[in-house]
Protein backbone atom coordinates (compact mmCIF):
# COMPACT_ATOMS: atom_id res chain seq x y z
CA UNK A 1 0.00 0.00 0.00
CA UNK A 2 1.41 3.67 -1.09
CA UNK A 3 2.10 6.42 1.67
CA UNK A 4 -0.69 7.91 1.31
CA UNK A 5 -3.09 4.96 0.54
CA UNK A 6 -1.91 4.01 4.13
CA UNK A 7 -2.37 6.98 5.72
CA UNK A 8 -6.35 7.30 4.27
CA UNK A 9 -6.72 4.34 5.21
CA UNK A 10 -5.60 5.00 9.21
CA UNK A 11 -7.65 8.18 8.98
CA UNK A 12 -10.63 6.02 8.11
CA UNK A 13 -10.01 3.77 10.60
CA UNK A 14 -10.10 6.56 13.24
CA UNK A 15 -13.16 7.03 12.29
CA UNK A 16 -14.45 3.56 11.47
CA UNK A 17 -17.43 2.81 13.18
CA UNK A 18 -19.03 6.71 10.68
CA UNK A 19 -17.71 4.83 7.69
CA UNK A 20 -19.02 1.76 8.44
CA UNK A 21 -22.76 3.81 8.68
CA UNK A 22 -22.04 5.69 5.47
CA UNK A 23 -20.88 2.93 3.28
CA UNK A 24 -22.02 -0.27 4.95
CA UNK A 25 -25.08 0.93 6.16
CA UNK A 26 -26.87 -2.46 6.33
CA UNK A 27 -25.09 -3.56 9.09
CA UNK A 28 -24.99 -2.83 12.49
CA UNK A 29 -22.93 -3.12 15.66
CA UNK A 30 -21.98 -6.00 17.90
CA UNK A 31 -19.50 -5.05 20.51
CA UNK A 32 -16.23 -3.90 18.83
CA UNK A 33 -17.08 -4.88 15.09
CA UNK A 34 -19.48 -4.11 12.42
CA UNK A 35 -21.42 -6.25 10.99
CA UNK A 36 -22.66 -6.90 7.33
CA UNK A 37 -22.88 -9.12 4.90
CA UNK A 38 -20.32 -8.09 2.46
CA UNK A 39 -17.85 -5.74 1.53
CA UNK A 40 -21.08 -4.60 -1.29
CA UNK A 41 -23.11 -3.81 1.30
CA UNK A 42 -25.53 -6.83 0.91
CA UNK A 43 -27.81 -8.01 4.17
CA UNK A 44 -26.42 -10.58 6.22
CA UNK A 45 -23.43 -11.20 9.30
CA UNK A 46 -20.30 -12.46 7.34
CA UNK A 47 -17.95 -9.63 6.96
CA UNK A 48 -16.42 -8.23 10.10
CA UNK A 49 -15.19 -4.95 10.57
CA UNK A 50 -13.37 -3.98 13.68
CA UNK A 51 -13.95 -0.64 15.40
CA UNK A 52 -11.30 0.24 18.01
CA UNK A 53 -7.60 -1.14 17.46
CA UNK A 54 -6.51 -3.33 19.66
CA UNK A 55 -4.07 -6.74 20.13
CA UNK A 56 -5.25 -8.23 17.26
CA UNK A 57 -4.76 -5.46 15.16
CA UNK A 58 -5.80 -1.72 13.84
CA UNK A 59 -9.15 -0.53 13.07
CA UNK A 60 -11.56 -0.59 9.98
CA UNK A 61 -9.96 -3.97 8.81
CA UNK A 62 -12.18 -6.66 8.52
CA UNK A 63 -12.40 -10.38 6.75
CA UNK A 64 -15.15 -11.82 5.26
CA UNK A 65 -15.76 -15.29 6.81
CA UNK A 66 -17.37 -16.53 4.42
CA UNK A 67 -15.83 -15.73 0.63
CA UNK A 68 -12.21 -15.19 2.43
CA UNK A 69 -11.90 -11.49 1.30
CA UNK A 70 -10.10 -8.97 3.68
CA UNK A 71 -8.82 -5.43 3.35
CA UNK A 72 -9.34 -2.10 5.02
CA UNK A 73 -11.43 0.66 5.00
CA UNK A 74 -10.77 1.98 1.50
CA UNK A 75 -11.54 -1.29 0.13
CA UNK A 76 -14.98 -1.14 1.47
CA UNK A 77 -15.24 2.37 -0.12
CA UNK A 78 -14.12 0.97 -3.03
CA UNK A 79 -16.67 -1.95 -3.24
CA UNK A 80 -19.56 -0.58 -1.91
CA UNK A 81 -19.20 2.57 -4.53
CA UNK A 82 -18.34 0.41 -7.35
CA UNK A 83 -15.24 2.56 -7.79
CA UNK A 84 -12.39 1.23 -10.06
CA UNK A 85 -9.68 3.83 -10.24
CA UNK A 86 -7.73 4.20 -6.96
CA UNK A 87 -7.67 8.45 -7.86
CA UNK A 88 -11.65 7.75 -7.19
CA UNK A 89 -11.64 6.08 -4.11
CA UNK A 90 -9.16 8.26 -2.74
CA UNK A 91 -11.18 11.21 -3.26
CA UNK A 92 -14.11 9.37 -2.33
CA UNK A 93 -11.96 8.85 1.13
CA UNK A 94 -11.17 12.66 1.06
CA UNK A 95 -14.66 13.86 0.40
CA UNK A 96 -15.93 11.42 3.85
CA UNK A 97 -13.07 12.84 5.83
CA UNK A 98 -14.28 16.46 5.22
CA UNK A 99 -17.51 16.25 6.50
CA UNK A 100 -19.25 16.90 9.68
CA UNK A 101 -19.74 14.15 12.33
CA UNK A 102 -21.23 14.25 15.53
CA UNK A 103 -19.08 14.16 18.53
CA UNK A 104 -19.06 11.42 20.49
CA UNK A 105 -20.21 12.89 24.07
CA UNK A 106 -18.23 12.47 27.27
CA UNK A 107 -20.07 11.74 29.95
CA UNK A 108 -18.35 14.34 32.43
CA UNK A 109 -17.49 16.68 30.18
CA UNK A 110 -19.63 19.91 29.68
CA UNK A 111 -22.89 19.79 27.78
CA UNK A 112 -22.00 21.62 24.13
CA UNK A 113 -23.88 25.30 24.23
CA UNK A 114 -27.07 24.87 21.70
CA UNK A 115 -26.31 26.21 18.02
CA UNK A 116 -27.78 29.33 17.41
CA UNK A 117 -31.52 28.97 15.41
CA UNK A 118 -31.22 28.91 11.90
CA UNK A 119 -27.47 29.13 11.78
CA UNK A 120 -24.16 27.37 9.87
CA UNK A 121 -23.55 25.62 13.37
CA UNK A 122 -27.12 24.51 13.99
CA UNK A 123 -27.02 23.01 10.05
CA UNK A 124 -23.80 21.04 10.62
CA UNK A 125 -24.83 19.61 13.97
CA UNK A 126 -28.40 18.45 12.12
CA UNK A 127 -26.60 17.29 9.34
CA UNK A 128 -24.36 15.52 11.96
CA UNK A 129 -27.11 14.02 13.49
CA UNK A 130 -28.77 12.52 9.94
CA UNK A 131 -27.76 9.08 8.02
CA UNK A 132 -27.32 7.76 4.69
CA UNK A 133 -30.77 8.07 2.29
CA UNK A 134 -29.58 4.23 1.86
CA UNK A 135 -32.52 2.08 2.64
CA UNK A 136 -34.80 4.82 4.20
CA UNK A 137 -37.85 6.85 3.30
CA UNK A 138 -35.74 9.70 1.31
CA UNK A 139 -34.08 7.02 -1.04
CA UNK A 140 -37.89 5.77 -1.48
CA UNK A 141 -39.17 9.30 -1.73
CA UNK A 142 -36.39 10.07 -4.67
CA UNK A 143 -37.06 7.01 -6.63
CA UNK A 144 -40.97 7.99 -6.92
CA UNK A 145 -39.57 11.44 -8.15
CA UNK A 146 -37.93 9.25 -10.29
CA UNK A 147 -34.52 10.80 -9.36
CA UNK A 148 -31.74 8.22 -9.00
CA UNK A 149 -28.50 9.11 -7.91
CA UNK A 150 -25.42 6.97 -6.96
CA UNK A 151 -24.32 6.47 -3.46
CA UNK A 152 -21.12 9.00 -3.97
CA UNK A 153 -23.65 12.21 -3.76
CA UNK A 154 -22.24 13.17 -0.34
CA UNK A 155 -24.84 16.00 0.28
CA UNK A 156 -28.04 14.11 0.95
CA UNK A 157 -28.99 12.66 4.14
CA UNK A 158 -32.27 11.29 6.06
CA UNK A 159 -33.41 12.13 9.57
CA UNK A 160 -36.44 10.09 10.52
CA UNK A 161 -37.33 12.59 13.17
CA UNK A 162 -36.97 16.32 12.46
CA UNK A 163 -38.62 18.91 14.32
CA UNK A 164 -41.21 21.46 12.53
CA UNK A 165 -43.19 23.92 13.92
CA UNK A 166 -46.36 25.52 12.09
CA UNK A 167 -45.44 29.02 11.81
CA UNK A 168 -49.30 29.71 12.39
CA UNK A 169 -49.87 27.19 15.74
CA UNK A 170 -46.99 27.10 17.17
CA UNK A 171 -47.20 23.12 17.04
CA UNK A 172 -44.33 21.29 16.99
CA UNK A 173 -44.06 17.65 15.44
CA UNK A 174 -41.46 15.50 14.42
CA UNK A 175 -41.10 14.04 10.90
CA UNK A 176 -38.70 12.38 8.18
CA UNK A 177 -37.12 14.85 6.51
CA UNK A 178 -34.72 14.24 3.24
CA UNK A 179 -31.58 16.36 4.46
CA UNK A 180 -30.29 17.89 1.47
CA UNK A 181 -26.47 20.21 2.66
CA UNK A 182 -26.04 23.53 1.22
CA UNK A 183 -21.97 23.79 0.79
CA UNK A 184 -19.59 26.64 -0.53
CA UNK A 185 -17.17 25.97 -3.08
CA UNK A 186 -14.54 24.70 -1.02
CA UNK A 187 -16.77 22.06 0.37
CA UNK A 188 -17.44 23.24 3.65
CA UNK A 189 -21.04 22.91 5.14
CA UNK A 190 -22.99 26.52 5.41
CA UNK A 191 -26.88 25.42 5.65
CA UNK A 192 -29.16 22.72 4.62
CA UNK A 193 -32.71 21.86 3.22
CA UNK A 194 -35.31 19.50 4.49
CA UNK A 195 -37.80 18.42 2.76
CA UNK A 196 -40.33 16.50 5.55
CA UNK A 197 -42.11 13.52 4.31
CA UNK A 198 -44.59 11.56 4.62
CA UNK A 199 -44.43 8.20 7.29
CA UNK A 200 -46.37 6.38 4.58
CA UNK A 201 -46.84 5.66 1.08
CA UNK A 202 -49.87 7.59 -0.94
CA UNK A 203 -52.46 5.79 -2.91
CA UNK A 204 -49.79 5.46 -5.71
CA UNK A 205 -47.56 3.15 -3.13
CA UNK A 206 -44.92 5.95 -3.13
CA UNK A 207 -43.63 8.10 -0.66
CA UNK A 208 -45.05 11.92 -0.69
CA UNK A 209 -44.17 14.98 1.21
CA UNK A 210 -45.90 15.45 4.24
CA UNK A 211 -49.03 16.90 4.44
CA UNK A 212 -47.61 19.98 5.96
CA UNK A 213 -48.25 23.52 4.62
CA UNK A 214 -44.76 24.15 3.55
CA UNK A 215 -42.83 20.50 3.60
CA UNK A 216 -39.54 22.10 2.47
CA UNK A 217 -37.38 24.44 4.76
CA UNK A 218 -33.90 26.17 4.56
CA UNK A 219 -31.37 27.16 7.32
CA UNK A 220 -27.92 28.39 7.35
CA UNK A 221 -26.35 30.90 5.39
CA UNK A 222 -27.34 29.92 1.91
CA UNK A 223 -26.72 33.06 -0.61
CA UNK A 224 -23.55 32.48 -2.78
CA UNK A 225 -23.22 28.96 -1.74
CA UNK A 226 -25.84 26.04 -3.16
CA UNK A 227 -26.73 22.20 -3.00
CA UNK A 228 -23.86 20.72 -5.41
CA UNK A 229 -24.19 17.51 -6.58
CA UNK A 230 -21.09 16.41 -8.50
CA UNK A 231 -18.41 19.25 -7.24
CA UNK A 232 -15.34 17.98 -6.54
CA UNK A 233 -14.26 21.34 -4.24
CA UNK A 234 -10.78 22.94 -5.47
CA UNK A 235 -10.88 21.17 -8.95
CA UNK A 236 -11.94 23.43 -12.00
CA UNK A 237 -15.52 23.18 -13.12
CA UNK A 238 -15.48 24.20 -16.79
CA UNK A 239 -19.40 23.46 -17.49
CA UNK A 240 -21.83 23.46 -14.90
CA UNK A 241 -25.46 23.46 -14.76
CA UNK A 242 -28.02 25.69 -12.03
CA UNK A 243 -31.41 25.92 -10.75
CA UNK A 244 -33.48 27.14 -7.89
CA UNK A 245 -34.91 23.46 -7.16
CA UNK A 246 -33.46 20.73 -6.18
CA UNK A 247 -35.60 17.97 -7.93
CA UNK A 248 -34.71 20.26 -10.71
CA UNK A 249 -31.62 19.85 -10.88
CA UNK A 250 -31.08 16.08 -9.45
CA UNK A 251 -33.31 15.40 -12.31
CA UNK A 252 -30.83 17.15 -14.84
CA UNK A 253 -28.16 15.08 -12.96
CA UNK A 254 -29.90 12.13 -13.11
CA UNK A 255 -30.18 12.05 -17.11
CA UNK A 256 -26.23 13.38 -16.98
CA UNK A 257 -24.27 12.17 -14.35
CA UNK A 258 -20.67 13.45 -14.75
CA UNK A 259 -22.93 16.95 -15.11
CA UNK A 260 -21.92 18.96 -11.75
CA UNK A 261 -25.11 21.26 -10.73
CA UNK A 262 -26.41 23.15 -8.07
CA UNK A 263 -29.72 23.84 -6.43
CA UNK A 264 -29.84 27.43 -5.20
CA UNK A 265 -33.17 26.47 -3.11
CA UNK A 266 -34.56 30.19 -4.32
CA UNK A 267 -34.77 32.65 -7.01
CA UNK A 268 -32.95 35.21 -5.42
CA UNK A 269 -30.30 32.61 -4.19
CA UNK A 270 -29.86 31.68 -8.06
CA UNK A 271 -28.93 35.34 -8.73
CA UNK A 272 -26.41 35.35 -6.43
CA UNK A 273 -24.93 32.24 -7.05
CA UNK A 274 -20.83 32.18 -6.98
CA UNK A 275 -18.95 30.63 -9.77
CA UNK A 276 -16.94 27.84 -9.27
CA UNK A 277 -13.18 28.50 -10.51
CA UNK A 278 -12.28 27.54 -14.64
CA UNK A 279 -16.40 27.87 -15.17
CA UNK A 280 -16.58 28.42 -18.54
CA UNK A 281 -20.37 27.88 -19.37
CA UNK A 282 -23.21 27.65 -17.41
CA UNK A 283 -26.71 25.96 -17.97
CA UNK A 284 -29.55 27.29 -16.16
CA UNK A 285 -32.49 25.39 -15.56
CA UNK A 286 -35.43 27.50 -16.29
CA UNK A 287 -38.58 28.39 -14.07
CA UNK A 288 -41.60 30.00 -15.29
CA UNK A 289 -42.76 32.64 -12.63
CA UNK A 290 -41.70 36.11 -12.33
CA UNK A 291 -39.45 35.35 -9.32
CA UNK A 292 -37.56 32.59 -11.12
CA UNK A 293 -37.19 34.95 -14.61
CA UNK A 294 -35.65 37.82 -12.52
CA UNK A 295 -33.13 35.00 -10.95
CA UNK A 296 -32.13 33.33 -14.16
CA UNK A 297 -31.59 37.34 -15.62
CA UNK A 298 -29.44 38.16 -12.81
CA UNK A 299 -27.55 34.89 -13.20
CA UNK A 300 -26.94 35.25 -16.88
CA UNK A 301 -25.98 39.19 -16.19
CA UNK A 302 -23.22 38.11 -13.78
CA UNK A 303 -22.01 35.49 -15.76
CA UNK A 304 -21.43 37.37 -18.61
CA UNK A 305 -19.68 39.71 -16.90
CA UNK A 306 -16.98 36.78 -15.59
CA UNK A 307 -16.78 35.88 -19.00
CA UNK A 308 -19.07 32.92 -18.81
CA UNK A 309 -21.78 31.91 -21.94
CA UNK A 310 -25.20 31.68 -19.60
CA UNK A 311 -27.40 29.43 -21.88
CA UNK A 312 -30.86 28.15 -20.37
CA UNK A 313 -32.65 25.00 -20.41
CA UNK A 314 -36.80 25.04 -20.72
CA UNK A 315 -38.56 22.13 -19.79
CA UNK A 316 -40.87 20.68 -22.30
CA UNK A 317 -43.57 20.63 -19.15
CA UNK A 318 -43.82 22.51 -15.84
CA UNK A 319 -40.16 21.50 -14.79
CA UNK A 320 -37.59 19.22 -15.14
CA UNK A 321 -38.47 16.54 -12.63
CA UNK A 322 -42.22 16.87 -14.75
CA UNK A 323 -40.38 15.61 -17.39
CA UNK A 324 -38.35 13.04 -16.30
CA UNK A 325 -41.07 11.13 -13.95
CA UNK A 326 -43.64 11.92 -17.11
CA UNK A 327 -42.18 11.81 -20.18
CA UNK A 328 -38.79 9.13 -18.68
CA UNK A 329 -34.94 9.90 -18.87
CA UNK A 330 -35.00 8.66 -22.69
CA UNK A 331 -37.09 11.45 -23.86
CA UNK A 332 -35.79 14.17 -21.32
CA UNK A 333 -32.33 13.02 -22.65
CA UNK A 334 -33.16 13.78 -25.98
CA UNK A 335 -34.84 16.88 -25.55
CA UNK A 336 -31.93 18.43 -23.68
CA UNK A 337 -29.43 16.96 -26.86
CA UNK A 338 -31.11 20.09 -28.72
CA UNK A 339 -30.55 22.84 -26.43
CA UNK A 340 -26.98 21.85 -25.45
CA UNK A 341 -23.66 22.91 -27.03
CA UNK A 342 -22.95 19.46 -29.44
CA UNK A 343 -19.60 19.20 -27.10
CA UNK A 344 -21.76 18.94 -23.81
CA UNK A 345 -24.60 16.75 -25.30
CA UNK A 346 -21.43 14.55 -26.49
CA UNK A 347 -19.74 14.50 -23.45
CA UNK A 348 -22.65 14.30 -20.76
CA UNK A 349 -25.35 12.53 -22.23
CA UNK A 350 -26.18 8.46 -22.82
CA UNK A 351 -24.74 7.98 -25.92
CA UNK A 352 -27.62 6.29 -28.37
Amino acid sequence: MTGSASELARRLGDHAEAVCREYLSNGHRSGNHWIVGDVRNTRGRSMHVRLKANAKGPAGKWVDEQSGEHGDLLDAIRESCGLIEFRDVADEARRFLAMPRPQAQNPGAQRQPAAARGSPEAARRLFGMSRPVTGTLAERYLAGRGVLLTARERALRFHPGCYYRDLVTGEMQTLPALIAAVTSLDGRLTGLQRTYLSSGLDPSGKVGKAPIADPRRSLGHLLGNGIWLGLDPGTPVPVMAAGEGFETMASLRTVMPALPVAAATSANHLAGLTFPTGCRRLYIAADADAAGRHGIERLSQRAGEAGILALALRPQLGDFNDDLRHLGPTHLAAWLSDQLVPEDAGLFLPSG
